[in-house]
């Protein structure tokens, strides 16, 4: 295959803002239908009680936070991919970083409402944020809420500005072949962008920098996630490994979402020259060992709990191996390691759709954990 030149590289990248096609323009009225479903639900859900939603005592936490620790687990995908690789001088990581990043950004946006969701009365969720009032109350600092709040939007703004920064110079391309008011609209994204070698200089420095701040902001918001569970004295919950552990199960459903994203990209915007089999290889790779990792926290997570045989514990381990939660249990553990672990060690079927498969089932498998988590320690759990 013939090397394309600049220009018909960038002829390919910029052909879906060219127009509309029926399509997209199918499936953005199907999404405008989802959403308009989900907002008829919510106003539904403040006017009629939370209750609705199926949360009573003693289980206060259900699909909700259980969504909202899975999509923040999905950011952590262009983290991993972006930042870290980024310093690793990784440069097959080029052609996929985009794509990561944006789903950090997009999954954080998408995980930050369910809090809000999750109040009943989302109209006191201002009580959340730090600000003088004139009865002089503050935030309580030592409650869960506070932590996800700071952490949520910490992380949120450094990954807009780690999305924003390298787009700069796609922009001001996009400037220089549009007309109108869009041709307005990217020559103010782009910021005076002309790409002189001392403009390349700084914005390849702030990169670097951004690169160092996002990984360890990243790990602490899945960190202080973790914690929302682990400072609680609720059964299978009080375990200093939670923040390491949800930090790899992040890391991990963050590479299975970036995969099927790019398999999904690669399929309908015919990127096939740009995307290539070797992409999804070394994801698998990544994919394969954080499969691993799971594995080793859950067994660990798991042997100390039956070695402790703490009566309160051993109820809600037993319920989840052979109980009323155990269906779950062991699909989650099908997705997460037997099924996903064979595809990926096995090179011939570490394939574009090997991996796009794993992935599938990973993406499942996590949210399982994340409900597992969750409401079967709350349904053993009374004060």
């Amino acid at each position: 295959m013939a090397t394309k030149t600049a220009e018909q590289i960038t002829v390919d990248l910029l052909r879906p803002l060219s127009g509309l096609s029926g399509r997209y323009l199918l499936a953005a009225a199907f999404f405008a239908g989802m959403v308009v479903a989900a907002l008829c639900a919510f106003f539904y859900q403040a006017y009629a009680g939370l209750g609705v939603s199926g949360l009573r005592t003693p289980v206060f936490w259900g699909f909700y936070i259980t969504n909202f620790v899975f999509w923040i687990g999905l950011s952590h995908a262009g983290t991993l991919i972006s930042a870290i690789l980024r310093l690793a001088n990784a440069t097959w990581r080029r052609p996929v970083t985009r794509c990561a990043e944006v789903i950090t950004v997009f999954a954080l946006s998408i995980g930050a409402t369910f809090p809000i969701i999750h109040l009943g009365r989302p109209w006191l969720a201002f009580f959340l944020f730090p600000y003088p009032s004139e009865r002089g109350i503050w935030p309580n600092i030592r409650s869960p809420l506070l932590w996800d709040f700071f952490a949520i939007n910490t992380y949120l703004i450094s990954s807009v500005t780690f999305l924003l920064l390298p787009m700069v110079p796609d922009f001001a391309l996009v400037r220089d072949r549009s007309e109108g008011i869009k041709k307005k609209i990217y020559g103010a994204l782009a910021l005076g962008w002309t790409g002189t070698p001392r403009q390349w200089h700084r914005l390849e420095t702030a990169m670097h920098i951004m690169a160092i701040a996002v990984i360890p902001v990243a790990v602490s918001v899945h960190s202080i996630v973790s914690w929302d569970f682990a400072m609680a004295p609720v059964p299978m919950w009080h375990s200093t490994i939670f923040a390491p552990y949800f930090v790899a199960g992040a890391i991990f459903s963050g590479i299975a979402a970036l995969i099927l994203a790019m398999a999904l990209l690669r399929k309908f915007l015919h990127l096939e020259e740009y995307l290539l089999p070797i992409h999804f290889e070394n994801l698998g790779k990544l994919l394969l060992v954080m499969s691993l990792l799971w594995f080793y926290f859950v067994f660990a997570e798991r042997l100390t709990a039956w070695y402790g045989n703490e009566p309160s514990e051993m109820a809600v381990f037993w319920t989840t191996q052979h109980g009323s939660y155990s269906p779950l249990f062991w699909t989650m553990v099908f997705c997460n390691f037997l099924i996903p672990f064979p595809i990926l060690a096995i090179k011939k079927l570490r394939t574009i759709t090997g991996t796009a498969i794993a992935s599938f089932t990973v993406v499942i498998g996590m949210w399982l954990e994340r409900f597992l988590i969750i409401v079967p320690s709350l349904s053993f759990f009374s004060t």
